[in-house]
């Protein structure tokens, strides 16, 4: 398997193309703009795309869902507690408060634990909610992507209609820092000091874990 992390955009949000390099068959999380050079890209690699992943339903990290998938033909997946939140008319603003565009409604709305499978590999979504009501992580072969959910050495933000502080502290606890040690971590944005960790490195140096969780309780 393949992993490509870019930042994109001018929120410069980390997009990755995850393909098996045997059947060239591949998904993207979180297209957030710069899609002709995502489709340089997967045409570079000879990926045929499956799905266009959205950790989250925040504009900066769907902004390129509906070219890429008009591109593509791939189809475009989010929890459905997401889909529901952003499709919202009150939330549409926010897109062109950030300058970018409003994603369509998911071709596929996926629950906790729901499994997607491309080439030979099977991508599992984790219902973490806290930064957004349907935020999730996408678990595949030993790798999360965490959107932001979990950066390297902090958090999203909790600020926003439909976060919760709570909710994403109870989300790091039952769902992130109960997955093996040398899970390999990769964020949504580049806030850390290196651009991927493990499960392990934060547990021992992200405040948010460290400080804000009873780890041994």
């Amino acid at each position: 398997m393949k992993i490509i992390q870019m930042p994109v955009g001018h929120m410069e949000v980390f997009c990755y193309l995850v393909y098996d390099e045997e059947t060239r068959e591949g998904i993207l999380i979180d297209p957030a703009g710069d899609e002709e050079r995502v489709l340089a890209l997967l045409a570079q690699h000879g990926v045929k795309l499956l799905y266009i992943v959205n950790t989250h339903g925040h504009p900066d990290h769907t902004c390129g869902n509906d070219r890429l998938k008009n591109a593509t033909g791939a189809q475009v997946v989010m929890h459905e507690l997401d889909d529901t939140f952003f499709q919202q008319p009150e939330f549409k603003g926010w897109s062109q408060m950030l300058g970018v565009d409003s994603a369509s409604p998911a071709d596929i709305r996926v629950h906790d634990g729901d499994e997607l499978t491309f080439g030979s590999h099977s991508m599992k979504f984790i219902h973490t909610p806290g930064h957004t009501p349907g935020g999730c992580c996408v678990l595949i072969d030993g790798n999360l992507f965490t959107g932001d959910t979990l950066f390297v050495g902090a958090v999203g933000r909790t600020d926003l209609p439909g976060a919760s502080l709570q909710q994403l502290l109870e989300s790091l606890l039952k769902k992130i820092i109960t997955l093996p040690p040398e899970t390999v971590v990769w964020p949504g944005h580049d806030y850390g000091d290196q651009p991927r960790s493990t499960v392990g490195r934060e547990m021992e140096t992200n405040p948010y874990i460290t400080d804000f969780l009873d780890v041994d309780g």
